[in-house]
């Protein structure tokens, strides 16, 4: 299988740049996620892959033969790029049977018929769907006509997977149901998969590396464990996951651990982090619900830092209770076993558990409106 090789992306519509000169490279036999929200520029890169969008620049080689090189004019059309596609929608055509809707990519590159029947069989029964060839599409159920688009695109071996969204249009138990199978079907095949979500949970449970994206730029490349406990920017960090952002300012710093006077309440917190600051320095503290602990008032539990606040909405939802809580002028939200607490608690961490950012973060007057309490 293939490297995919990506190097100054960019694409522009008129006045809009929606890809900004990014680099990447996808190793041969990996599955790599482009995740982020709608209008990031994940589809488009991946749009860019496929040929069906020409880069404004950059270039794209896969195992040595070069797709695109905008500087020296080069422009490898779709369908000479050999990848297998899968689109949201699933694209089948409703008046063919499966076996005909997998037939389509085999009469353009004018496989004989009785090669056909094999390779449709082979593919069919790779994702499952072996018996069922002569049916419809309105005939299966959403999730078998995913498989059946997959696969379609696996059917003539392609060089490489690209996936859109496959699975958003099925319902939150088939699509767990789905990725756990799509994940084990990629690593049967070996075959190296670029994958495009805003699902923050699929993105982490399917890929061995993940390009958070964001207005066009790539901010973070790494395996999903970084990218979830090491996220490269606080925009990363709002986006995988949730996560508490609090504005505050340095009071003094020693080597990796950092003393934070927060704007919330005027709390102090100790923070410890590899990140270089100076007395004054504005500051953004980053904690995720599930590494704070709500416990009563007064009551004797370890933790470097304590912070007063007071229960505004409690829910259970089965593994776990949710908090709201009030810090000065601020909603924290909070992951915890504790039932039933209520008036007045304390917010415990320890110095290890939260994110330090040099910038603050930029929140939209939205965010603002749910983050603060009047």
């Amino acid at each position: 299988m293939p490297e995919l090789v990506v190097k100054n992306l960019k694409k522009e519509f008129g006045d809009n740049t929606v890809l900004h000169d990014n680099t990447f490279t996808i190793k041969d036999g990996e599955f790599f996620t482009l995740l982020g929200p709608s209008g990031c520029g994940k589809s488009t890169t991946l749009n860019c892959i496929a040929g069906l969008e020409r880069p404004t620049g950059g270039a794209i080689t896969v195992d040595g033969t070069t797709f695109v090189d905008q500087e020296r004019g080069t422009f490898l059309p779709p369908e000479e790029r050999n990848l297998g596609m899968v689109f949201q929608s699933y694209a089948l055509w409703p008046h063919m049977t499966i076996a005909k809707n997998l037939a389509l990519p085999l009469d353009i590159r004018k496989v004989d018929k009785a090669r056909q029947k094999e390779l449709i069989h082979d593919a069919l029964d790779k994702v499952g769907l072996a018996d069922l060839s002569a049916r419809y599409p309105h005939q299966l159920s959403g999730g078998q006509q995913q498989r059946v688009a997959l696969a379609r695109a696996l059917v003539y071996s392609p060089t490489m997977l690209l996936l859109d969204e496959p699975l958003s249009n099925l319902d939150a138990k088939l699509r767990e149901q789905a990725r756990a199978w799509l994940k084990r079907l990629q690593v049967e095949l070996g075959i190296t998969t670029v994958y495009v979500t805003h699902d923050q949970d699929e993105a982490l449970a399917l890929s061995d590396r993940i390009a958070v994206m964001s207005g066009g730029h790539m901010l973070q490349v790494a395996d999903p464990h970084a990218i979830y406990e090491r996220p490269a920017t606080p925009e990363v960090a709002a986006f995988v996951g949730r996560c508490n952002f609090f504005q505050g300012k340095v009071e003094e710093s020693s080597g990796s651990r950092h003393t934070v006077r927060l704007d919330a309440n005027d709390g102090v917190v100790v923070v410890e982090a590899d990140l270089e600051t100076s007395p004054g320095q504005g500051i953004t503290v980053a904690i995720r619900p599930e590494r704070l602990e709500v416990v009563p008032a007064g009551a004797e539990t370890p933790g470097t830092n304590r912070l007063d606040t007071e229960v505004l909405t409690s829910s259970y939802v089965g593994s776990h209770y949710e908090y709201d809580v009030r810090l000065g002028n601020q909603v924290v939200q909070v992951e915890s076993q504790r039932p039933g607490l209520t008036g007045r608690v304390q917010l415990v961490f320890e110095a290890g558990s939260a994110l330090l950012y040099a910038e603050k973060v930029a929140l939209s007057q939205e965010e603002r409106d749910l983050l603060t309490v009047s």
